[in-house]
């Protein structure tokens, strides 16, 4: 940085200057013998003056600083670890230090720190000290939950409006539900009914998809703009209504427009079985959802248009903070100048109160946008014992990287006495950010306390350290090899075998799109691809249903007749057939899929090429399941799914500015059934609101982008178009 700075003042002779005029040197500097300044005497007699000046100060400084230096500054060892028992995770070789406070019941945060160490240290914050509510009940699930509930309808009355909200003391627009942030939890039994009333209040179209549901025979509740349904536009309603057959654990929703998850619009969404104490192998006495996000200072429509702009290079956004249930404190004076107010009382993260000699399940999630998050709790091994609403058998960790949109249930046990204190850590990982951020704070802590019933509050504050181990920061999945579903499933033979090539490529106006093999996805926001299939096989238009074959079922194919490959690329299969897809990562980034409406076995990860012979060597006796898996930079991601659910289902990059980026595609599946399905009337009358007022918060048509700035003052960036089967 001191050699670019210096070249700011170089004339074309290589001469070194500060102002506008050749003569004009700085503090009586005269030319050297080199042709370059010397300094004068009177800038070499301050410089010694203000260097014994600062040298003085600085003993002081240091004398005062050990008076003060807790005695903890001698590092605890760490806890013994059964590593036969856990598997090495990811660390971060910048860890951070907690504060040491005498204050019992405000909770100071540590503060990052530059030094690259393996085990933290307390140090002092200038972070002040503030009153947190004890409102840390919103996100605990009730003991006295009827499992063996008959089936009910479960019904919500939701308004999305915007609203100017500080979440980590800085305001910002967001977008909420019933003002709330995070969104409501939606809690139900295996065979309810869900009943969301949607009231869209805000300035944008919004959707909300509810992210791991199966959705068997609701496939246009998916919530998904331009596959299963139209936005609702601002100053429209809409009724999401089915029925949760076939699964339980934990699952989310969020905003389906554009990157609405990012502007608050989510929440977590739990499903019990009747069976969820014997599928959950260890006992809990608590049953509590954290969610891990990473926060932005600035509405995500805005900052779509950046980053999808030309020669944009997929430099995606990069957080702020990091927020625990939607929470976290700033210091407001290092915020750029921002509005920020710190004492409101929805800023602080709220410390976790356990009761020792008991298990505690925490059902993580990451809701966040962008940011894989590595978690620990300081001194604490845990066991996973859900993956993606998926029961496993209990596997102990101390550390755990999860992608956006995964989730992990741990069961937290303790040795420890009550009145103790540890920090539960939650760090994005920042190193797989394209570009620095001067205000970025990567990571975020919750106090983790120990506190008897009837016993006297634990105000303690966390003198505790994170584990040493410093492993290199690399985005990709949590080894879950390990992980064993309970209810064991045998992965069938596969029917049909796909590749696909990842990746992001710079095309026409240097816009850089994210693709499977050729295609970028861009919705058609009127005309939804179920109901554009649904009405073609109808018509009996032969571009849907005309694939010839002697078999069957017919097998699967990419139907570029019905539809444009460039715009879209959809998977299209008949009757019930199992599909392995090979996923191919030529992106220097990781990308965590999801695909909707259905689990999906991981077969196998790994990096650089897959082996020739990977078939012969695959564990199919009981595979792990879930709905979001990572294919990681320059990897490979192996997947196979029984393709038996009738309905167009989106396979995405959980990156949400990816998906905007164009990194999607659908598997349409059992079109055989899916052709007797009906839509409402009520989803189609979405579609009939003003295309400008559906495509609100979305990110632009890449058309917009062609030409020079005057052209797109004049583009309303239209996304409609019809796929090559419904075209004359």
């Amino acid at each position: 940085m001191a050699d670019q700075e210096r070249l700011l003042h170089v004339d074309e002779e290589g001469q070194y200057k500060d102002h506008s005029s050749e003569d004009d040197w700085v503090d009586n500097e005269v030319p050297g013998p080199d042709g370059k300044s010397s300094f004068g005497w009177k800038t070499t007699l301050s410089v010694i003056l203000i260097a014994t000046i600062c040298m003085v100060s600085l003993g002081y400084i240091m004398s005062d600083w050990a008076f003060y230096m807790p005695r903890s500054e001698t590092h605890q060892e760490a806890p013994s670890m059964n590593m036969d028992m856990g598997m090495s995770m990811d660390a971060n070789v910048n860890d951070v230090a907690p504060v040491v406070s005498s204050a019992e019941l405000p909770i100071s945060l540590p503060i990052p720190t530059t030094e690259k160490v393996s085990i933290s240290t307390p140090t002092p914050t200038p972070t002040p000290q503030l009153p947190v509510p004890n409102d840390q009940d919103k996100y605990i699930l009730p003991n006295n939950w009827d499992y063996q509930a008959p089936p009910q309808r479960r019904e919500y009355f939701w308004t999305v409006a915007d609203k100017e909200y500080n979440p980590d003391g800085v305001y910002r627009p967001m977008i909420l539900i019933n003002e709330e942030y995070p969104g409501p939890m939606i809690e139900v039994n295996e065979g309810d009914t869900i009943v969301v009333h949607v009231d869209n209040q805000g300035t944008n179209a919004t959707a909300i998809h509810w992210h791991g549901m199966y959705q068997n025979g609701t496939n246009h509740m998916d919530g998904t703009v331009g596959i299963t349904q139209c936005a609702i536009a601002p100053g429209s309603k809409f009724t999401y209504e089915f029925k949760v057959d076939g699964q339980s654990g934990t699952y989310w929703y969020h905003g389906h427009q554009g990157v609405q998850s990012a502007d608050g619009l989510y929440g977590p969404l739990i499903i019990h079985s009747k069976d969820e104490r014997q599928l959950q192998q260890l006992e809990y006495h608590t049953d509590r959802v954290v969610m891990l996000t990473d926060h932005y200072w600035d509405l995500s429509s805005e900052l779509l248009l950046e980053y999808m702009k030309s020669d944009a290079e997929n430099a995606e956004p990069v957080p702020m903070s990091a927020l625990i249930n939607g929470r976290g404190m700033r210091d407001c004076s290092n915020v750029g100048g921002r509005k920020c107010d710190t004492s409101t009382s929805n800023v602080g993260v709220l410390p976790f109160t356990f009761e020792p000699g008991k298990n505690h399940r925490l059902r993580i999630i990451n809701t966040g946008a962008f940011a894989e998050f590595q978690l620990s709790i300081d001194e604490h091994e845990w066991a996973i014992t859900e993956v993606d609403g998926v029961d496993v058998a209990p596997i102990w960790f101390h550390r755990m990287l999860i992608n956006p949109a995964q989730r992990y249930s741990i069961i937290l046990t303790n040795n420890h006495a009550p009145g103790e204190a540890f920090w539960f850590r939650a760090k994005m990982i920042g190193d797989c950010f394209a570009e620095p951020n001067p205000y970025l704070e990567t990571e975020t802590w919750a106090p983790i306390r120990w506190q008897s019933m009837g016993g006297g509050e634990n105000t303690a504050i966390p003198m505790s350290n994170d584990f040493p181990e410093a492993i290199t920061q690399i985005c990709k999945d949590l080894d879950t090899t390990q992980l064993k579903p309970v209810i064991s499933m045998v992965a069938p033979e596969p029917t049909v075998s796909l590749y696909f090539r990842v990746n992001f490529e710079i095309g026409g106006w240097q816009l850089s799109r994210g693709k499977f093999n050729q295609s970028s996805f861009q919705a058609d926001v009127q005309h939804p691809t179920l109901f554009r299939t649904i009405d073609g096989y109808n018509d009996k238009n032969e571009a849907f249903i005309g694939h010839s074959s002697l078999e069957s079922p017919k097998p699967a194919f990419i139907n570029s007749d019905a539809f444009d490959m460039e715009r879209e690329m959809v998977l299209q299969t008949e009757g019930i057939q199992v599909i392995d897809i090979m996923l191919q990562n030529f992106d220097d980034g990781n990308h965590p899929l999801h695909l909707h409406g259905y689990k999906f076995f991981v077969m196998a990860q790994g990096h650089g090429y897959p082996p020739e012979n990977i078939t012969d060597s695959l564990d199919v006796t009981n595979p792990l399941r879930r709905d979001t898996a990572s294919v990681e930079a320059f990897g490979w991601t192996l997947i196979r799914f029984v393709a038996d659910n009738p309905g167009v289902w989106a396979f995405h990059c959980h990156i949400s500015w990816h998906t905007e980026a164009g990194l999607m595609m659908q598997l349409l599946t059992r079109v055989d059934e899916l052709s007797n399905m009906q839509i409402p009337e009520t989803n189609r009358a979405l579609c009939n609101a003003p295309l400008e007022e559906l495509m609100k918060g979305m990110s632009p048509d890449d058309d917009y982008f062609a030409g020079t700035l005057e052209d797109r003052a004049l583009k309303t960036s239209p996304r409609k178009f019809f796929s090559a089967g419904m075209m004359g």
